[in-house]
């Protein structure tokens, strides 16, 4: 049975990727030799490196004045980052807290220096995105979480900020059309739409650099990576590769503009389901759903247990809800087809029928 895989990430992959991927995991570049033992330090390495960060600007429509990195750590060690290079010693950073990844970046910038929290969506257990807060213009940068894995809310708008913008676009990065120039910085953990697990990519515009005044730890300076090409250290060589390889995917396919319709026809059936359906109901502010993360819940808790054997047997995984939340969540990134996404529809069409 064809199982159809919701997982919030590490998500889904291409299929033709993970083939593609497990032949260089043999035989790489004709080598006779594996990807994973290699150095990375070849020519035929260093090529992989350099198209892997050359793709991201392309994708995202942007020249030589921003620089792509992959780096370990995860957005985990980017919360910590972002602050370390770009908040100045005497300077300030702007949050908007929208979620438990926004909470755990604003605790690691708060170690850093001074952090204002300029607005949230904490009162309502996050199921809305703050909207006409005033951006400090004094601060140094602006952070924003555009999507929202937990509770299932996106920034569908960007605001207009008067300071240099952050975003941590790990759950909707290349699933949707961006301007991208509006941005100093994005950065986006790979395991969801970019590539499997163990991989971070972060684009920095490189004016934005240098300005702190502190001295900078090596592994923690973007400026040094840039110099080493990324390669400052081992990077992590095989979840690079895999990203590479997701991306040539998705431009081959037709690019931003054809994952960008198809995430919104995915989106629209999942929700308009959702909201037909008698038995569930959506968790969040409808103009604030994610594209990418579908929460919802049952009216009666008590049928979870029986609906769960049923989309099992479907051959549907992974859509229960995170623990802060509960019920279900059907994460949508981009390799997921739409033909999944009408499995797991008519699934909650026949329970209805059923038990309704």
């Amino acid at each position: 049975m064809k199982v159809h895989n919701f997982s919030a990430g590490p998500g889904i992959l291409p299929a033709e990727v993970l083939k593609q991927a497990a032949d260089a995991c043999i035989n790489f570049d004709h080598l006779n030799l594996s990807l994973l033992e290699i150095s990375h330090r070849s020519k035929n390495y260093e090529k992989v490196m350099d198209e892997a960060r050359a793709i991201v600007k392309e994708l995202f429509e942007v020249g030589d004045d921003y620089e792509v990195l992959y780096l370990g750590g995860g957005a985990s060690l980017q919360f910590a980052m972002v602050p370390y290079n770009l908040l100045s010693e005497n300077g300030s950073a702007a949050y908007v807290n929208t979620g438990v990844w926004a909470t755990k970046a604003i605790k690691e910038a708060k170690i850093i220096g001074t952090t204002h929290v300029i607005a949230s969506s904490e009162d309502k257990k996050f199921t809305y995105i703050p909207k006409g807060y005033q951006i400090p213009s004094e601060a140094d940068y602006l952070h924003l979480t555009s999507n929202n894995t937990i509770y299932g809310t996106q920034m569908h708008a960007f605001p207009e900020s008067p300071i240099p913008v952050v975003c941590d676009m790990s759950s909707d990065v290349f699933s949707r059309k961006v301007d991208a120039s509006k941005f100093d910085l994005i950065y986006a953990g790979a395991q969801k739409n970019m590539g499997p697990a163990g991989s971070t990519m972060v684009m920095v515009k490189k004016s934005a650099l240098g300005k702190t005044g502190r001295k900078m730890l090596s592994m923690l300076d973007y400026q040094v990576h840039i110099k080493g090409g990324s390669m400052y250290n081992t990077p992590p060589v095989f979840p690079i590769y895999v990203t590479l390889l997701t991306l040539q995917w998705l431009k081959a396919n037709g690019g931003i503009a054809w994952i960008e319709d198809l995430n919104n026809k995915k989106a629209s059936l999942m929700y308009n389901e959702i909201d037909r359906n008698p038995l569930f109901y959506g968790t969040v502010a409808t103009e604030d759903r994610s594209k990418m993360n579908v929460c919802f819940l049952m009216k009666d808790p008590t049928m979870e247990a029986e609906f769960d054997s049923f989309w099992k047997a479907a051959g549907i995984s992974g859509i229960r809800g995170h623990r802060d939340v509960g019920g279900y969540r059907a994460s949508l990134y981009n390799a997921l087809p739409l033909e999944s996404v009408q499995v797991l529809v008519d699934c909650m069409k026949e329970f209805e029928r059923k038990k309704g």
